[in-house]
């Protein structure tokens, strides 16, 4: 098992304090968090041991788990790559792409493993189309979240919109080409509500929307290719693909046909693939483990990471524009 430490012991870091504790992937060893009196009330709850300091916590193990707010993630992540040690970071990466590509750099002279907290590619209904999705041209992804003070210190594009980056640069095999955006400030100081149009060089668009002042929580991608539509919902775990194939000389009287202006038919099929329950972010910590043990490359990259940043500090861009 691989010894683990978690760095940061606020709402997201005990969950992975209590997920790396269940893994069998993984020997917790206790955390640091620099609020002192946090860390020794969660310390004193749940019993899980407390390091007095970032060095004395990446000496005692193999991975680190970076669950700090974002500034912090690249002096400690740099810490522990130049100890030897494997990294787990919270999405986004970092707040720069400079800092980012530092520790793709130092990660590859050091050998070590990195893996960015990009958690809805383990979602299983993302996970259960994944490999249906092929050569998307136009993607729609709607992320919309009731407000929540938590995450309020960074814009919705790096709260909450960056998770539909990641994974619609994880299936569009292509550079972006231009990007358009707009964003509003409601009740923050940065944007609550943002809107983005990622325009690929192979031709492919995206049209991303996302919100943290909703009335309801809503998470949905629909990707649409030849002959293809698949839609996820993150949020419900639902997902569907229907797809088109050329219509039979005699098919089924029920079966639905289109015919073109060309008198072309295609026959249309219903897919509801079967989506099996999960923990997606254990998942991500496990198959980060595998990675290591196997020295394959993680399913997040460092690398992935980075690009995802890019585009979002490029969007961001836009409304400072």
């Amino acid at each position: 098992m691989l010894k683990a430490g978690v760095l940061g012991a606020g709402h997201l870091g005990k969950i992975h304090l209590r997920l790396l504790e269940q893994s069998e992937n993984y020997n917790l060893v206790g955390f640091f968090d620099a609020s002192k009196s946090q860390a020794e009330s969660i310390s004193k709850e749940f019993g899980y041991t407390l390091f007095d300091s970032v060095e004395s916590l990446i000496e005692a193990v193999d991975v680190v788990d970076i669950v700090t707010p974002t500034f912090a993630h690249f002096e400690v992540a740099k810490q522990a790559i130049i100890a030897g040690k494997h990294v787990f970071i919270e999405k986004p990466i970092t707040n720069t792409v400079a800092e980012a590509q530092e520790l793709i750099e130092l990660a590859n002279r050091y050998n070590v493993k990195g893996q960015v907290g990009h958690v809805e590619r383990f979602n299983p209904a993302y996970k259960a189309v994944a490999d249906n999705i092929d050569n998307p041209m136009f993607i729609e992804a709607h992320r919309l979240a009731e407000f929540n003070p938590r995450g309020t210190d960074v814009p919705v594009v790096l709260d909450l919109m960056i998770h539909d980056i990641d994974a619609i640069l994880s299936v569009v095999h292509s550079p972006v080409k231009h990007i358009s955006a707009s964003g509003v400030s409601v009740i923050s100081e940065t944007p609550d509500i943002a809107n983005a149009r990622i325009e690929f060089e192979n031709g492919c668009v995206a049209n991303l929307t996302a919100s943290r002042i909703s009335l309801k929580n809503m998470r949905k991608s629909r990707f649409f290719q030849r002959d293809a539509y698949i839609s996820v919902d993150f949020f419900e775990k639902k997902c569907e693909v229907v797809k088109m194939k050329d219509a039979p000389e005699k098919p089924d009287d029920f079966a639905m046909i289109l015919q073109n202006a060309e008198g072309k038919k295609k026959q249309i099929y219903f897919d509801n693939p079967n989506v099996p329950s999960n923990n997606a972010i254990l998942d991500e910590l496990d198959t980060f483990a595998n990675a290591i043990k196997n020295n394959s490359k993680p399913i997040v990259s460092l690398e992935q990471g980075k690009k995802a940043l890019e585009v979002a500090l490029q969007i961001i861009d836009c409304f400072n524009e």
